[in-house]
């Protein structure tokens, strides 16, 4: 069992820049994919993006790409989420989800993930 708590939730304005983080209780294995999902109210979870445990391969949602940055680091068991140029269609809860075994497509769908967080609120006002 692996348990995850993600942090750095928050009100912020258009524009604005936050960072999120996910803390794992223990030290993942070479196959695990971290990812970020979020879920606006009455709206399906949305995949964000997501990391390999090297942290060489990152993929992005397409409503985040090129503001959003995913990184992780294994010794702190830590993934992080930068959002950057934040908007307000941005507002949801951040979920930090973890894969154990091996994946052929870091594309990963709520089905995939074997862990979850609590989840952490991101409101972006206008």
């Amino acid at each position: 069992q692996v348990q995850l708590v993600e942090s750095g939730g928050g009100l912020v304005q258009t524009g604005d820049s936050l960072r999120l983080s996910c803390a794992a209780s223990r030290r993942t294995r070479s196959t695990n994919v971290m990812a970020w999902f979020r879920q606006a109210p009455g709206k399906e979870r949305e995949f964000v993006a997501a990391i390999s445990w090297s942290g060489y391969s990152t993929v992005y949602g397409d409503s985040v790409k090129g503001r959003f940055t995913i990184s992780r680091d294994n010794a702190k068991n830590s993934v992080y989420l930068q959002m950057n140029s934040l908007k307000p269609e941005d507002t949801a809860v951040y979920y930090c989800a973890s894969r154990q075994n091996y994946i052929a497509t870091l594309y990963l769908t709520p089905d995939d993930c074997d862990y979850w967080g609590q989840g952490t609120q991101v409101t972006v006002s206008s």
